[in-house]
């Protein structure tokens, strides 16, 4: 429908609508940014509250390694009296502490390479097998899972009830038995979580390429489940090697080094004990970087 009006007739525009647009023009142009809210430091504050409440108890045990007691006082003095290399050095002069430390570290070492053998094994079942195939797969996850939630005050006492029945001495196999015991649980969780996004289609081409079970198994399906292998590992190292509790109702003749460190604080705690508490911590600094470094790599 015609206007009425030219062509070259220009529409005169209002002053109040071109203020109005002028307006618009500055409304939609770069916005301010935001002030920024305090409460943005909550969640790193705490983070590093915790972090560091974690770590003081471990630098206060190391830095308490370099400092020198009173003469003639043979024990821990929480009062800094300088700095000293000689607990490093005479490390192996306090009676029972070495060969307690040395049990511990045999007794880690053993417990781990069973209990991620076994935990493996569980793992990989666990997540292959459903249905029929598996009929007691629901209650062994329940079993796994009882024994981490359980106290470790019941499961030492169910153990020591169980080695005194069938009569077996209790030493270094009971203390083995007992770490492999609840070591296999956190093994198996770890390596099925690693598992859960594990693609079969791999292992499927490798078979139709005419590779048996063995080499697809060393080929791909371990490379892709180490990190996890050794996170669970460095797991069950740690539980064994600081274990207190279950320890102390199966050790019998044999004296691990957490339950040797108990027995000295009633009469006081030699400072060599710092020194194997460090050494302790270091390692596991630096198998938990190894880990790391480990699980970074792609496999090949």
């Amino acid at each position: 429908m015609s206007t009425g009006l030219p062509h070259h007739q220009a529409i005169p525009v209002s002053p109040v609508a071109t203020a109005t647009s002028s307006v618009e023009t500055r409304a939609a142009g770069p916005a301010r940014p935001r002030r920024r809210r305090w409460t943005r430091f909550i969640l790193p504050v705490y983070s590093w509250l915790v972090i560091a409440y974690l770590i003081f108890p471990i630098g206060v045990m190391i830095l308490y390694s370099f400092n020198k007691v009173t003469a003639g006082l043979q024990q821990v003095s929480f009062a800094w009296n300088g700095f000293t290399l000689q607990w490093y050095k005479e490390w192996s002069n306090i009676p029972g502490l070495t060969s307690a430390f040395w049990l511990s570290v045999r007794l880690a070492i053993a417990s781990t390479v069973f209990s991620t053998v076994i935990g493996t094994l569980l793992a990989l079942a666990l997540v292959r097998y459903q249905g029929r195939r598996f009929r007691g797969k629901t209650l062994i996850e329940q079993t796994m899972f009882l024994n981490i939630a359980a106290p470790e005050v019941v499961l030492g006492a169910s153990l020591l009830g169980l080695f005194i029945t069938i009569n077996l001495a209790r030493g270094f196999v009971t203390l083995l038995l007992a770490h492999v015991a609840f070591s296999i649980a956190y093994v198996a969780v770890t390596v099925r979580a690693r598992m859960s996004g594990f693609d079969r289609s791999l292992e499927e081409a490798a078979a139709d390429l005419g590779a048996n079970s063995w080499v697809i198994f060393r080929k791909i399906t371990f490379p892709l489940i180490m990190p996890g292998i050794l996170a669970g590992a460095l797991m069950a190292f740690a539980l064994s090697i600081d274990d207190f509790v279950t320890s102390n109702f199966v050790s019998g003749s044999a004296t691990p080094f957490p339950v040797w460190v108990y027995g000295a604080t009633r009469i006081g705690i030699p400072p060599q004990v710092f020194v194997f508490g460090t050494a302790i911590f270091t390692v596991g600094i630096l198998c938990a970087i190894a880990s790391v470094i480990i699980g970074w790599r792609k496999p090949t």
